[in-house]
């Protein structure tokens, strides 16, 4: 599994966009110009970072190695997952779309209907 792969996936749902805003090293997804997941380009163990369910990000943290709190980011909601431990791909997806639907669920109801997935 590796980043470019998690990226071209998070730009499948929909209406997802990406982008540089900080510096060229970091690249953010967002969806109604909230961010749900970040791309970190320099890392020698890549990972992606994504949002989650406080309880979830706790549970995921608990059962896999790959799952650590993000360190720059809100660590109760933000996840750091390490593409090159013991995750899965389809576990990963499976995260990034978790995170894509929390952010949605902050977004007005009369837009959300057009996010769901």
């Amino acid at each position: 599994m590796n980043i470019e792969e998690m990226r071209l996936f998070a730009l499948t749902l929909q209406n997802a966009t990406e982008d540089m805003p900080f510096d060229e090293t970091t690249v953010v997804f967002r969806v109604e110009n909230k961010i749900f997941m970040a791309i970190g380009m320099e890392h020698v163990d890549p990972k992606i970072t994504v949002k989650c369910d406080p309880e979830i990000a706790v549970e995921l943290r608990e059962r896999y190695e790959a799952v650590e709190p993000a360190f720059h980011w809100n660590k109760k909601y933000w996840n750091d997952i390490y593409l090159n431990r013991d995750m899965k791909p389809k576990e990963v997806r499976e995260q990034i779309k978790n995170s894509f639907t929390e952010v949605v669920k902050k977004i007005p109801k009369k837009l959300r209907q057009q996010y769901e997935i």
